[in-house]
C-alpha cells in the first residue's frame, strides 16, 4: 500500500524565518537545523539573505522600501515552496515588523505555517563575531545603514520562540527550532 507523500509529517511544509542583528546566528543555526531535518527525511531548502540579493533581489539597495520589497520576495518563495511541502528556512534580517508581519499574512492567507524565530544575540557580541567585516566597516565610518547599529531593528513582540545564541551552541540553538517543530506537529 503507497501512501501519499503529501499526507505524511515528513512533507508538511513550513516557513521558519529566523530574524536577528547581522552575525546573530541566524545562517549558521538554518543550516545546522536543515541539517537535522534532512537527516529526518524532510524536504528542505534555506533561502539564505546575501544569495537572494545576489540572484532574486539584484539591484535593490537597503532603504526601507527596499529592504521591504527584499523580505516581500523572499516570503513570497517561502510561502510557495512550504505550501509544495517544502521546511523553508529564511535566516533573514527582515528589520522590519510591518515587512515579517505582511510575510506572515500572506502565509495564513494561504494556510501555510510560518514561524517566527528570533534569534537575539546583542548588538555587542554580534559586532565581535563580525562574520562579514560589516560592524568593522561601520565603525571605521566605510559603511551606513547597518541595521541594529545606525538603522533601525525592529525586534518581534511575539516571536514563536526567541534564542540568545550567545548562551548555546549551534546545536542547542538548531534543537530548540526542532523542538518548536516537533511541538507543532511538523517534525
Amino acid at each position: 500500500m503507497t501512501t501519499n507523500p503529501q499526507e505524511t509529517d515528513v512533507t508538511s511544509g513550513a516557513t521558519v524565518w529566523l530574524t536577528g542583528l547581522p552575525s546573530a546566528g541566524k545562517t549558521t543555526i538554518a543550516y545546522e537545523l536543515a541539517g537535522r531535518l534532512r537527516a529526518e527525511g524532510h524536504r528542505v531548502e534555506v533561502l539564505d539573505g546575501d544569495e537572494v540579493r545576489e540572484f532574486i533581489s539584484a539591484g535593490l539597495g537597503f532603504s526601507r522600501e527596499d529592504r521591504h520589497t527584499n523580505v516581500q520576495r523572499i516570503g513570497f518563495v517561502a510561502e510557495l515552496l512550504s505550501r509544495n511541502g517544502v521546511k523553508v528556512l529564511v535566516p533573514v534580517i527582515a528589520p522590519y515588523a510591518d515587512s515579517r508581519d505582511a510575510v506572515r499574512k500572506r502565509h495564513d492567507a494561504n494556510g501555510t505555517t510560518y514561524l517566527e524565530v528570533h534569534v537575539a544575540t546583542p548588538v555587542e557580541v554580534c559586532s565581535v563575531r563580525d562574520v562579514k567585516g560589516l560592524y568593522a566597516k561601520q565603525a571605521a565610518g566605510e559603511l551606513s545603514g547597518l541595521t541594529g547599529v545606525d538603522d533601525p531593528y525592529e525586534e518581534p513582540e511575539a516571536p514563536d520562540l526567541r534564542i540568545e545564541s550567545q548562551d548555546q551552541t549551534v546545536q542547542e540553538s538548531a534543537a530548540s527550532v526542532h523542538a518548536l517543530l516537533t511541538e507543532r506537529g511538523l517534525a
